[in-house]
């Protein structure tokens, strides 16, 4: 790599050094203040420097480092006991006011939340929302008295594959750091991070202690944050995910909002990738699109015109090629916002308008009940509803009673349930409420969902 731009400075240097002519307007060009540079705009000038994107994004990124309490029971003793436990990260000003964006599981199940600006201040901070499911946690400083530093939300999703983006955090905790890179790939829904997720790759160096820094393009914005890495060594490897800006500005809008959880609407529809030969049989071009295999019964999907068998192939400008894909585009939206579904059906493309709407249902994890009597006697379940299967499970479409704890020795345990099992039917009868278990005898003829498998068994 060459640096045409130190060199000339090493040489003018060089040459005073050894006795070049005194002439002051030479020796004063050696040491004239630098030029002031402006945000690379051509592949010439990023050979010079970062230093601008750097000096205007760097005072918005914080280092984060939470302290709590772990409980856990000592396999010696059997005796719960407890333990200071902590955790070190990244975060980002986003609000001049010190609302700061981090990765929840920086600061999930920490008491207390310390937070260093890149100046040395320090600031206390309190969760307004904490979101497991996008990994997306809002804070806000404590004392604030004058504006903090902040980094825009760019949500626009104007990025490309190979455009250059900065990631700063604090990497293992040394301090504030920046390594640059480029986006590897959009889009990513298959990383085994989230079901609802859709990342951002990037070959930036990312590593422990990085997760809730920022992903920064060339104008010095925030599109996304640093959330996951994929390694064998724990060190970047080159591949690490960020977290879109469009999700980060619903779960700040949220939080902003006064809400204490997100509330993610949805379609209602499950499907599955089209293959190569259905494609090619629907005469699309390549294989994309989501088939529909399964709508819910007057759900937005169904009201709006779609049916079973239809390819949704993009939510608004967005193309949609999986399950993931759907679930985050329609996540990112408002309840009640009007989405433009392209579909096709029979040959042709048609587009149609559905209103999205939160999952049907309440989640109320503790409406669960624990079993008196029966061949179920000790078996802790609840009844399944949309929201409460998207919950635990990640399928609103899930029916039955799900197990969800079981008394050492109980009749339940016995039989040989085990939890996060789901009972469908039984008996020949769908299963829909708790009530059907109650007092359920031997012999009965029982279907249970198990690591998505069905299994058929005799209660004894």
């Amino acid at each position: 790599m060459k640096f045409p731009t130190l060199a000339v400075s090493v040489l003018a240097l060089a040459l005073t050094a050894c006795g070049a002519p005194d002439d002051t307007r030479a020796q004063d060009s050696v040491f004239e203040p630098a030029a002031e540079r402006a945000v690379p705009r051509d592949a010439a000038e990023v050979k010079s420097s970062f230093a601008p994107v750097v000096r205007s994004a760097a005072p918005a990124v914080v280092n984060i480092s939470a302290r709590g309490v772990q409980t856990y029971r000592d396999p010696y003793w059997g005796q719960f006991r407890q333990q200071p436990t902590g955790s070190v990260g990244s975060g980002v000003i986003v609000r001049a006011d010190g609302i700061v964006v981090t990765n929840n599981h920086v600061i999930q199940g920490m008491d207390e939340i310390i937070v260093g600006l890149n100046d040395r201040r320090q600031f206390t901070a309190t969760v307004l929302l904490a979101d497991e499911r996008s990994d997306i946690a809002v804070l806000q400083l404590e004392g604030v008295e004058e504006p903090l530093p902040v980094l825009r939300i760019d949500a626009g999703e104007d990025q490309q594959i190979g455009d250059l983006v900065l990631a700063i955090g604090n990497p293992f905790g040394v301090g504030q750091t920046v390594t640059n890179g480029i986006i590897s790939a959009l889009n990513r829904t298959e990383t085994g991070i989230s079901d609802s997720g859709s990342f951002i790759q990037t070959d930036a160096a990312i590593n422990p202690g990085n997760s809730g820094g920022a992903l920064v393009d060339m104008d010095g914005d925030l599109i996304g944050i640093n959330t996951a890495i994929f390694s064998r060594s724990g060190s970047s490897s080159g591949v690490g995910f960020a977290v879109p800006a469009t999700m980060v500005q619903r779960v700040v809008d949220a939080a902003l909002d006064g809400e204490t959880s997100v509330v993610r609407p949805w379609l209602g529809v499950k499907g599955e990738p089209l293959t190569a030969e259905e494609a090619t049989g629907m005469g699309l071009d390549r294989p994309r699109g989501l088939k529909v295999t399964d709508l819910f019964a007057n759900g937005p999907a169904a009201r709006a015109g779609i049916r079973q068998g239809d390819v949704i192939l993009a939510v608004g400008s967005n193309e949609i090629n999986d399950q993931g894909g759907l679930n985050f585009r329609v996540g990112t939206r408002a309840p009640g916002d009007t989405v433009a579904v392209t579909v096709l059906r029979d040959g042709r493309e048609q587009r149609l308008n559905a209103r999205v709407q939160p999952l049907p249902g309440e989640v109320n994890l503790e409406a669960a009940v624990v079993i008196r009597e029966g061949a179920m006697a000790g078996a802790q379940v609840l009844a399944l509803n949309p929201a409460v299967a998207d919950r635990l499970l990640g399928d609103p479409f899930a029916e039955g009673v799900i197990v969800g704890a079981l008394t050492r020795n109980s009749m339940a345990a016995r039989q040989g349930f085990r939890r996060g099992d789901i009972i469908v039917s039984v008996g020949g009868r769908t299963v829909t409420s708790v009530q059907q278990l109650a007092s359920l005898q031997r012999g009965s003829q029982i279907i249970i969902e198990r690591g998505g498998q069905r299994l058929n068994g005799t209660m004894r």
